[in-house]
């Protein structure tokens, strides 16, 4: 019989009647019609109404930064890899308007769902993943960086899970020479998506923090375990301008 283990480490058996009927209940014929049907209208609706609302709301937002030399000190190499959470992607969009940055996008239909809104506010996309078996991305990405220009990259997507984190970053910056310039952008109020990443949205008249994190370049010869280590640091620094940026306004982290 099959079993998996559950995070408090005891079992639960997902081969009994009430485990199938429940996954079938999640995943069943009319859940998936719901989730396509659903999307499909995301993608008609979401390009007239999205950059419009996002527009409007921004214009209510205050904006407070930090770590300014930090993204001073990464845009003085070539090029740079700017890194935050998927969850935050709108967060700092209007901030970062017209800046000539490049985000990579999944080429999955939900990551098609945001090129719209990314474009309206001058942001250029390049579809694919950070690893290395995306050789069509990373040439793309090393154009843009070879140029002089910032590909944003969210770690933990397209699927997370949350704040999770492959080798796929720390090795780009490995074979580009680039620096990672990790960021943390937090509100004290927010609409939160029931995603997986909890995608956030401020609200009206929200408080946003964006916090730029000390860069960090990666050895050209760095192993496996090196690019473990960067990886990790890569993530610590992240969470650390996170957590910055919710001490800045003064209220707790929302993960």
């Amino acid at each position: 019989m099959a079993s998996t283990r559950t995070e408090k480490g005891t079992t639960s058996k997902t081969s009994e009647p009430g485990w199938a009927a429940a996954r079938e209940g999640r995943d069943g014929p009319w859940r998936r019609r719901y989730r396509i049907a659903r999307r499909s209208l995301g993608a008609a609706v979401l390009p007239i109404v999205a950059p419009s609302v996002l527009r409007a709301l921004a214009r209510t937002w205050s904006v407070r930064l930090e770590g300014e030399g930090h993204y001073e000190d990464a845009f003085r190499h070539p090029g740079r890899l700017l890194s935050l959470w998927h969850g935050r992607m709108l967060v700092s969009l209007p901030h970062h308007r017209d800046r000539g940055m490049c985000v990579l996008v999944s080429p999955s239909d939900d990551g098609s769902l945001i090129l719209p809104l990314l474009a309206r506010f001058g942001q250029r996309v390049i579809r694919g993943s950070s690893n290395k078996e995306s050789a069509r991305a990373l040439r793309a990405m090393l154009r843009e960086l070879e140029a002089g220009g910032t590909v944003v990259v969210t770690p933990d997507g397209p699927r997370g899970p949350r704040h999770s984190m492959n080798l796929g970053l720390a090795w780009l910056a490995k074979v580009t020479g680039f620096p990672v310039l990790p960021c943390g952008f937090v509100c004290d109020r927010a609409w939160h998506l029931k995603s997986w990443d909890r995608f956030t949205i401020p609200r009206p008249r929200a408080r946003l923090a964006l916090v730029y994190g000390e860069p960090l370049l990666v050895e050209r010869d760095a192993d496996d375990a090196a690019l473990a280590r960067a990886t990790d640091e890569i993530r610590a620094r992240m969470l650390a301008a996170e957590r910055r940026g919710f001490e800045l306004l003064e209220t707790e982290p929302d993960w």
